[in-house]
């Protein structure tokens, strides 16, 4: 059964978290664009936690009404722009091969989850992604106005709802958090917090390429410790790679 989470520890980034853009808000609403499996399952623990949650689609809000209010009770099915326009928070939990078809004019100046995973059998050839050191760069770079963070990606969508835990549970499961902006990877750390999860800072956007399919972050389940040492081993290899390329 999901946990619902209560008064949490909040945001306890564990690297240096870079510059900021400003600011960013309480997060109070989280817009999730995507009525799939992940987008209803991360809209079930946000409204959990105590969030008010806005879906969207890709169209008209009425072709998920029924969707939303029977899997996700609660839940306000919205045009995306309008999610885009209300959230402090805008989840992409679309499939990758459709990056193209948000607005990057609406998501100017939001803090945007990429929750999203590149699969080549169902997303297929991706020219933009060959380019592009990690999915999330490539979003990013498509979103210029966005303040982009990488996280929710390396959890199942029939985990988030089972393996989220009380602040201070020991072994409590651990999610990364990267992106370029400090504050936007605050706000998105504290609402992983209160998801059930204690949220890793792990810097800067390129980082996420260790959270991606393939790596040993995606691959396990892992506590604050262990993932802290994953993402050490896979800076410091980041990092080589130039040396020895």
């Amino acid at each position: 059964m999901g946990v619902g989470m209560g008064e949490h520890e909040g945001w306890q980034g564990t690297v240096d978290r870079g510059p900021a853009e400003g600011p960013a808000a309480e997060v109070r609403t989280v817009g999730i664009l995507g009525a799939g499996r992940v987008g209803t399952a991360l809209a079930r623990q946000a409204l959990r936690a105590g969030f008010r949650v806005l879906v969207a689609a890709s169209g008209d809000p009425a072709a998920i009404g029924l969707i939303v209010e029977v899997m996700t009770p609660g839940a306000v099915a919205v045009h995306a722009a309008d999610a885009a326009r209300r959230a402090d928070v805008v989840v992409l939990s679309v499939p990758l091969r459709k990056y193209g078809t948000l607005d990057p004019g609406a998501l100017t100046g939001k803090v945007v989850v990429d929750a999203m995973n590149y699969w080549p059998e169902t997303d297929g050839h991706l020219p933009d992604l060959e380019a592009a050191p990690s999915s999330s760069e490539m979003v990013q770079a498509f979103l210029p106005g966005a303040r982009v963070v990488k996280t929710l990606n390396h959890i199942g969508y029939h985990e988030v709802e089972t393996d989220g835990a009380p602040a201070g549970t020991p072994g409590r499961r651990a999610l990364a958090v990267a992106g370029d902006d400090a504050a936007a990877r605050a706000a998105v750390g504290d609402l992983v917090e209160r998801l059930g999860y204690d949220a890793v800072d792990a810097g800067p956007l390129a980082a996420g390429a260790a959270l991606e399919p393939g790596t040993e972050i995606f691959a396990g389940r892992h506590d604050r410790a262990a993932l802290e040492r994953l993402l050490a081993r896979a800076a410091a290899r980041a990092t080589a790679a130039p040396a020895t390329a």
